[in-house]
């Protein structure tokens, strides 16, 4: 097999882009249409959600996905308007800061459906539509460098981020048959307009600090991570989780200091 360069577009493929209308979902859809694809953002927000399909001249879905009837419809809705699916790229998600002890279990409950039975139920409806069409076709998870360390104070959705790696791998395996490839991108802080709103450009700056790279990501260095996985490309590629985080996973609590040596735990000051 010879690779060609046109193996990175997308043309001709249909995408459905979760929780796309803003932030890391919003760099993905408009990567992915940037490739070739046709992109189908389904987002709760309306608002977002019509301003990020015309971005990307795709179609806007309002729904929540933690909710059956309405994942149905969106899927309905986009195979309608496209007649096909072969890209699922689970990006909805959200957290809070919440002690262990202090959380209730409805907000255990509600972190875990929000960050990985989403997820679940999002893919087996796509997952059935891929493989009854037999084209084979690309599921990515978005998931967190928090599934994968301790994250004190997250520990519900830390668990929700773990559970999608593995959700990953095990589908990867049962669906390999059917040609559908599962895969996960597991980034750290990226700058967003949302962290940008929050915590202004001092936040991403703080954050790039303990990264090997000295610097927060972009959510364009995680789309591309999306182009690649749902490419020709990545056609050999499943059951992975891909760290886009500038080394922080690998470096496991490594971290640079001012004076250029590296310590394990907090950065020093140079002395």
């Amino acid at each position: 097999m010879t690779l060609r360069s046109d193996a990175a577009r997308l043309d001709g493929r249909v995408a459905v882009v979760t929780g796309g209308g803003a932030g890391i979902g919003r760099g993905i859809a408009e990567g992915l249409a940037a490739f070739g694809a046709s992109v189908a953002i389904w987002e709760k927000d309306p608002e977002r959600a019509a301003a990020a399909a015309e971005a990307v001249g795709g179609l806007a879905a309002t729904v929540d996905v933690r909710d059956a009837a309405a994942v149905d419809g969106a899927l309905a809705a986009t195979l309608d308007r496209f007649g096909r699916v072969d890209v699922l790229a689970n990006n909805a998600g959200g957290t809070f800061n919440a002690p262990f002890l202090e959380t209730s279990d409805g907000g255990f409950e509600a972190l875990l459906q929000a960050n990985l039975g989403q997820v679940l139920r999002c893919t087996r409806r796509v997952a059935a539509a891929l493989v009854e069409a037999g084209r084979g076709g690309s599921v990515i998870n978005v998931t967190s460098i928090e599934g994968s360390r301790a994250a004190p104070g997250y520990a519900a959705y830390a668990a929700a981020k773990a559970g999608v790696c593995n959700l990953t791998r095990t589908l990867a395996v049962e669906l390999a048959p059917h040609g559908v490839r599962v895969n996960a991108i597991a980034p750290d802080v990226c700058v967003t307009d949302g962290l940008l709103a929050i915590g202004g450009p001092e936040v991403a700056a703080r954050a790039g600090a303990a990264v090997p790279m000295g610097r927060a990501g972009h959510v364009d260095e995680v789309a591309g991570a999306a182009v690649f996985l749902a490419s020709d490309l990545a056609a050999y590629v499943t059951g992975v989780t891909l760290h886009v985080d500038g080394g922080t996973h690998a470096a496991g609590g490594w971290y640079p200091g001012s004076d250029g040596r590296w310590t394990l735990g907090p950065p020093q000051p140079a002395r």
